[in-house]
C-alpha cells in the first residue's frame, strides 16, 4: 500500500511537467549540436550532410509529438505517486535514447543497423509512454471525457508499437522501408485531431483532441 505522505497532488504533478519539459529540452539541444558545419564552403558540401539533417529532422518531430502529448496526458493527471514518478522518468530515459541513435542514424547514411537501432530506439518510448498513460488513467481524472482521450489515444499507441515492429523486420529487406514506418508513425500523430483519428474512436473525439 502506497504512504499517503508519498503521494503529491497538482504541485507535484507541475514539479513532473517542469523537469519533463527541462529533460526534452536539453534532448533537443543535444540532437541539434550533432549537426556539424562542413569546414570547407560551398553548397556541394552542405549537400554531403543531408543523412544527418534528415534524421535530426525525423527526430525533432519525433520528440515534439512526445512533448505534445506529454502536456495533454499530465491534464488529465490529478496525483503524483510513485508509480506516476517512475513511469514518467523510464519514458524520459527511453526519450534521452534517441539523440545517440538519431547520430548513428546519420552518421551512418541510414544503413540497416543504424535503421535497426533507431526504430529499437522509438519502440521503447512508446512502450513507457503506455506505461504512464495507464499509471494516469487508473489514478486521475475519472470523467467521460478523459476515458474517451484514454481510450482513442491507447489504441492509436498500439498500432504506433506495431507499426515501430514492422519497421525493424522491414528493415532487415530496406532501411528505407523501416523508416517509412517510422514515418507513417510520425504522420498520424502529428496532429491533435485528424482524420486518421477516426480508425481509432468509436465516438465523438473528447474535448481537447
Amino acid at each position: 500500500m502506497s504512504d499517503p505522505g508519498m503521494i503529491e497532488g497538482q504541485r507535484g504533478i507541475a514539479r513532473i511537467e517542469a523537469f519533463s519539459d527541462g529533460v526534452i529540452a536539453i534532448i533537443i539541444t543535444i540532437m541539434v549540436l550533432e549537426l556539424k558545419v562542413p569546414l570547407a564552403e560551398g553548397l556541394e558540401h552542405l549537400w554531403q550532410i543531408w543523412p544527418v539533417f534528415i534524421a535530426y529532422a525525423l527526430s525533432y518531430v519525433y520528440v515534439a509529438i512526445y512533448w505534445v502529448n506529454h502536456h495533454r496526458l499530465f491534464s488529465h493527471a490529478r496525483k503524483a505517486g510513485n508509480a506516476l514518478i517512475w513511469a514518467n522518468i523510464s519514458l524520459l530515459f527511453a526519450l534521452s535514447l534517441i539523440p545517440f541513435s538519431t547520430s548513428y542514424l546519420g552518421e551512418h547514411h541510414f544503413s540497416q543497423d543504424a535503421a535497426l537501432l533507431y526504430l529499437a530506439t522509438l519502440l521503447l518510448p512508446s512502450v513507457t509512454y503506455t506505461w504512464l498513460q495507464r499509471t494516469i488513467r487508473i489514478s486521475g481524472d475519472r470523467s467521460a471525457n478523459a476515458a474517451a482521450y484514454h481510450d482513442a489515444t491507447t489504441r492509436k499507441g498500439y498500432a504506433a508499437t506495431a507499426i515501430y515492429l514492422a519497421g525493424f523486420m522491414l528493415s532487415f529487406v530496406s532501411p528505407w522501408l523501416g523508416i517509412a514506418c517510422a514515418a507513417l508513425v510520425a504522420t498520424f500523430w502529428i496532429l491533435p485531431w485528424g482524420p486518421l483519428d477516426r480508425l481509432f474512436l468509436r465516438c465523438d473525439p473528447p474535448v481537447g483532441l
